[in-house]
């Protein structure tokens, strides 16, 4: 119960790494407030979550709701110790067909979500004498597939903003780092598997991609979900402005093959 008492919000956080972040805090003893804004699955993962759970339906996107959010976790919980930013939005495009409210949702999902959540949630940490705030970013944030304009440049941003505020907040106890996964199994990548499908059934086109990676799979979002709880966790208090990859070695790999 490593989280016994701490007050824990989770943007995304009623599905994909979202939900299982969530689970894994609320496991550990958390009291955890699932933020996303379709009621559906805000209410489904609070009722199997178990634990310490709440939910709160509202839209990243908007200053009023991050802060409702975060003033429902201060009332029922206490306080805000730790954030998790995990909502997060996938659209294909080059710049010169995607179009501005594409671009404009993406990068207001992504990033402008985590500044809104961040605004509301630091000064509740500051009472509380220092805190966690762990964004989920990308390996897109690092190099990038074709196509994917608006994302990519989402996630570079994100480590850009972490740093930032790791360095504005450290005086305040608050560590702040990007966690950067590659394909990891979740809703998304199986919405994005049903695209790029053509013949293949949803699993063969999530193994196919699976085959990029050097150990030769996915991800799971549990695998996620631990390294977030690190970094949250007193064990990590010298980690800030960071940007770790959980990617099975795929950046470690060049594209470049030798001859046999």
């Amino acid at each position: 119960m490593e989280f016994e008492g701490k007050s824990i919000i989770v943007t995304g956080g009623s599905l994909g790494m979202g939900r299982a972040c969530a689970e894994r805090f609320a496991k550990a003893g958390a009291q955890v407030l699932i933020v996303s804004n379709d009621r559906q699955s805000v209410d489904k993962t609070v009722g199997e979550a178990g634990g310490k759970t709440s939910g709160f339906v509202g839209d990243v996107r908007k200053a009023a709701d991050m802060q409702a959010a975060v003033e429902q976790a201060v009332a029922e919980f206490g306080g805000v110790d730790i954030l998790v930013c995990s909502a997060g939005i996938q659209r294909y495009g080059t710049v010169v067909d995607t179009s501005e409210d594409v671009w404009d949702d993406v990068l207001d999902v992504n990033l402008k979500g985590i500044y809104l959540a961040s605004k509301f949630a630091i000064p509740e940490m500051r009472k509380r004498g220092g805190g966690a705030i762990v964004a989920i970013s990308s390996i897109q944030s690092y190099a990038s597939q074709a196509n994917v304009a608006a994302y990519t440049a989402s996630k570079g941003a994100i480590n850009a903003l972490v740093r930032a505020m790791a360095l504005d907040h450290a005086a305040d106890n608050i560590t702040v780092n990007a966690v950067c996964p590659a394909s990891i199994d979740t809703p998304m990548l199986r919405w994005a598997a049903d695209l790029f499908k053509g013949d293949m059934t949803q699993d063969e086109m999530v193994a196919q991609w699976g085959k990029g990676h050097p150990v030769g799979r996915v991800g799971k979002q549990e695998e996620v979900a631990d390294l977030v709880a690190f970094l949250a966790s007193d064990k990590a208090r010298f980690i800030t402005g960071a940007d770790i990859k959980i990617d099975g070695g795929t950046m470690a790999k060049l594209g470049i093959v030798l001859p046999e």
